[in-house]
């Protein structure tokens, strides 16, 4: 079917339930950023794939609303769908609920589904409808239209092992019961694929390139309980959870079960599934509020931090090892954005204990590198030669921590315009590198100085400077971010977020320069406790595209001393024609 036939057909669903709009956010039951296959409900409907965004179908209209990551992917795919581009935070583009109200009936009727929809977007949604006299309904109308979107998959779930987890699954539940009781609550859902995981020990993979797995748990005081597929359970993983008095019990029992409770105060997060909170609201009182887990699971341990500074220096000698290749090989033999990609994936997967990648590789090729989740496909990508510019965004999976790099490289002659922009891109993250800061401090107030030599030329970008990562466990991480919003977060020890600024220019070139940092304690003054940033990744930086005069001697002795971190962590892996290319690349500038 084409994109116009699903939305005839999802119209007559609508028409038959007297439904005036429908919502269809990017969700999956455990309101998961990357879905399992059978859950991409808006990239199904509508075509645009990007991993944020939702649409709002009407009898007669339909709006894809995204934000200015995908502006331009967006404008592609929606190319002929009937389906308008809503752009987030432009000015004139409208809330969608606004919009809705605007295109309905007064008393109209709009439906989302409720197991895909978090109780906090539900409630956004209900609230603004009731002041025009509109109702919210819980309807899957998609499930009678799309009716091959697969089932899930049956990949093994194993331990993750407590060498690297740095806490057993007891203390874990342990510690969250404790938080359960300062809160007054007496029963606790976490329904995040992450915090499942990360909670249990256990590691899996349902999504890819994120190792979690279909899985809910409901815990008391008094008692555990993973939903989950049975038969996925390796051995180990069931003695695992026998071990740590964690019942197992099909995931498919999971909504009826929650039937069973009765007269409990039951801790949910605000992103819960709607489902959820609909099937627990008439027998008990919700304390809604943060998982527990979740900022724990944010803060890294010591075993935890080990392991990302072990893959750190692995995957930096896989890096390099493709960044000599590229820079060797393009314009000598046949390449596209595609197939470097699965190069990419090569070197990484000779490196030992590597799972798999942690995203899908971003390699943008002159203006494709303007797109900041650009994801090239087979066909149609780019052919790369030895002229321009190229962007490469990717990460890996290995079973002692997780990684995220972004690194751009000249691969021909480019402009002095190019050069400035990348000097003022590299400034930004440099600035954050070296930033000390008072215990307390938020994301948002560290975003600008990432943003500061780009605002001093008139310029910034559209994305935020920095996200969470996870320990062998999702590439996107919170509670914690570094970005514009105000998110009330404060930075902690052993947080582990990306720095990654970046500039694009469309149709012309984009930049980002990006390494993965940790939060530590540095020193206590009368003035309190102040943190700042190690750096964990170690890849060189490529000088050509730097302005030398535009650094200050300060950001010059940060980029020499980080290069000769590099030296002395990747260069004993490395020798012969690689080697002495490698010792060029962190000569100082």
């Amino acid at each position: 079917m084409t994109t116009q036939d699903k939305l005839a057909k999802l119209r007559e669903a609508m028409q038959a339930q007297n439904i005036d709009a429908y919502i269809i956010f990017s969700a999956d039951p455990h309101m998961s950023e990357y879905l399992p296959n059978e859950w991409k409900e808006r990239s199904w409907l509508t075509g645009f794939t990007g991993s944020a965004g939702f649409a709002v179908v009407t009898k007669d209209k339909a709006g894809v609303w995204t934000d200015g990551r995908y502006f331009v992917q967006a404008n592609a795919e929606l190319k002929d769908s009937t389906i308008d581009l809503m752009k987030e935070g432009v000015e004139g583009t409208p809330q969608f609920v606004d919009w809705i109200i605007s295109e309905i009936p007064k008393a109209g009727k709009v439906a989302v589904n409720a197991i895909a929809t978090s109780n906090a977007n539900w409630e956004l949604v209900e609230n603004q409808l009731k002041k025009a006299d509109i109702s919210l309904v819980d309807l899957a109308l998609l499930n009678s239209i799309w009716t091959d979107r697969g089932t899930p998959s049956k990949n093994e779930v194993f331990v993750h092992p407590v060498e690297r987890a740095g806490k057993s699954v007891t203390d874990k539940l342990s510690d969250i019961r404790q938080k359960m009781d300062e809160m007054g609550a007496t029963a606790h859902i976490i329904s995040s694929l992450d915090d499942v995981a990360w909670t249990l020990n256990l590691r899996g993979s349902d999504v890819q390139s994120n190792p979690v797995f279909l899985g809910y748990i409901y815990l008391s005081l008094d008692e555990a309980i993973l939903f989950v597929d049975l038969d996925k359970l390796n051995n180990e993983a069931k003695n695992l959870m026998d071990a740590s008095n964690v019942k197992m019990m099909p995931y498919a029992d999971f909504y009826s079960f929650l039937k069973s409770i009765k007269n409990q105060k039951v801790l949910v997060s605000p992103n819960t599934n709607q489902a959820i909170i609909h099937t627990l609201v008439s027998d008990n009182s919700l304390l809604k509020a943060a998982v527990p887990g979740n900022l724990m699971k944010a803060q890294k341990n010591e075993a935890e931090l080990a392991g990302f500074r072990t893959v750190m220096e692995r995957d930096g000698v896989g890096m390099v090892k493709f960044l000599y290749w590229l820079t060797h090989n393009v314009g000598k033999e046949p390449m596209t954005e595609y197939s470097i990609g699965l190069k990419l994936r090569e070197f990484r997967a000779s490196l030992d204990n590597f799972v798999g990648e942690s995203f899908g590789s971003i390699v943008g090729y002159e203006g494709n590198a303007a797109l900041p989740h650009y994801s090239a496909k087979k066909e149609g990508s780019f052919d790369v030669t030895n002229k321009g510019i190229i962007l490469v965004d990717s990460g890996g999976q290995y079973l002692e921590g997780t990684t995220d790099i972004t690194r751009t490289l000249a691969i021909g002659e480019v402009s002095e315009e190019f050069k400035i922009d990348s000097t003022l891109v590299l400034q930004g993250m440099i600035r954050l590198s070296m930033v000390k800061f008072p215990k307390g401090t938020r994301g948002v107030q560290l975003d600008a100085i990432a943003r500061l030599p780009l605002w001093m030329a008139g310029k910034d970008y559209a994305h935020g400077t920095g996200h969470g990562v996870g320990s062998f466990m999702n590439v996107h991480e919170g509670p914690q971010n570094i970005r514009k919003d105000l998110n009330p977060q404060e930075l902690l020890p052993g947080m582990v977020v990306s720095n990654e600024p970046g500039f694009y220019l469309e149709n012309k070139y984009g930049i980002r320069h990006e390494n993965l940092v940790v939060v530590k304690e540095v020193e206590a003054t009368d003035f309190g406790t102040f943190y700042d940033f190690e750096t964990l990744t170690f890849c060189p930086f490529f000088k050509d595209i730097i302005v030398k005069d535009m650094l200050s001697q300060d950001e010059i002795d940060w980029l020499n001393a980080y290069h000769k971190q590099c030296e002395e962590k990747i260069g004993p892996h490395l020798d012969g024609d690689i080697k002495a290319w490698f010792l060029d690349l962190v000569s100082p500038l």
